[in-house]
């Protein structure tokens, strides 16, 4: 779990009516202390840090003006105040976007509107790059979008939904490319690819990830997506042409092998378009929608061309020339 009550420590808290004198008692004997927390009736209410207290003490006549009165005379009376649960990345941003003279301060955390305890900015930071470094191994390496186990949770996830739709993209005849052009600009095609399904896909909110290889998968929280097939399959098939050398495109006898080992007549890449919704069916486990998605891909790849199929329906095909 990522929230930030989980890194939080139990530090010694006061109650506003307590003198700076017992504070400076209680900062002498915990030198590691860096701030205590001032709470009213179970609430923070405020925040006493060692450098803001001794900076105080210590001008010319800040001892004898400040040492026997209340602390909350010291006192930050604006320190941020998160709840247990809030997630750490948002709880960092928040930490980061403070004044700079409280940027080091502890934050403080509360329970059920009670204080519960305080992190430190180091442990934040610390965790906090746990973190993106755990993220960042569940992210395909080369598109940088989510990888397969984010996509098994997020397919977890959309059972309970009332609506989904999940869109299944596939390039035809990848394989043939690299064999050709080789893994570099193979890698580069996929790197388009995702560029196009990011504009139509996540730019718009949605969830993409990268299963592998020239697999990609979208899932929305509704049924509208002819729209964003359509305008994924017009873009791949108006740019494609461009990772081709044009003797290829244009050599109406270039032969090529093809994946039972013999040789055919050269095709360029189309993209194959799966989609399967809850609309007339449901499902009740991420295995019975892999399975039903895999049949609604074969269908849809013994369609010439780039085409987009929802469910058992029909194909579309292609919006530009085949």
């Amino acid at each position: 779990m990522s929230n930030i009550g989980r890194i939080a420590k139990k530090v010694p808290y006061i109650s506003p009516s307590l003198k700076n004198k017992e504070v400076d008692k209680l900062f002498t004997e915990k030198p590691n202390l860096r701030g205590i927390v001032v709470v009213h009736q179970e609430k923070p209410v405020a925040h006493i840090t060692r450098t803001h207290f001794y900076q105080k003490i210590g001008t010319l006549y800040g001892y004898n003006l400040y040492m026997g009165r209340e602390s909350n005379l010291l006192a930050k009376t604006n320190p941020l105040i998160v709840d247990f649960y809030q997630r750490i990345t948002e709880v960092s941003k928040l930490a980061m976007e403070r004044q700079e003279e409280d940027l080091y301060d502890d934050v403080i955390v509360t329970k059920d509107g009670k204080f519960f305890g305080v992190v430190s900015i180091r442990a934040l930071l610390m965790e906090f790059v746990d973190i993106q470094v755990q993220f960042a191994s569940f992210l395909n390496p080369l598109s940088k979008l989510p990888g397969n186990h984010l996509i098994d949770q997020k397919l977890g996830e959309i059972l309970y939904l009332d609506q989904y739709s999940i869109i299944y993209f596939d390039l035809d005849y990848f394989k043939t490319y690299n064999d050709i052009y080789g893994f570099n600009k193979g890698d580069k095609v996929l790197l388009h690819l995702s560029e196009i399904l990011k504009r139509n896909v996540a730019q718009a909110g949605y969830f993409l990830g990268h299963i592998g290889g020239d697999d990609f998968m979208a899932i929305l929280p509704h049924y509208n997506i002819n729209a964003i097939c359509e305008n994924i399959i017009r873009d791949f098939d108006e740019t494609i042409p461009r990772f081709y050398d044009t003797k290829h495109l244009k050599n109406p006898d270039f032969k090529v092998k093809g994946r039972s080992g013999t040789m055919e007549n050269f095709t360029i890449m189309s993209l194959s378009i799966a989609v399967l919704t809850n609309a007339k069916r449901k499902f009740k486990k991420v295995e019975d929608l892999s399975d039903a998605l895999a049949s609604v891909k074969r269908t849809c790849k013994k369609v010439k061309g780039s085409c987009y199929m929802i469910d058992e329906g029909d194909c579309a095909s292609s919006l530009t020339n085949e």
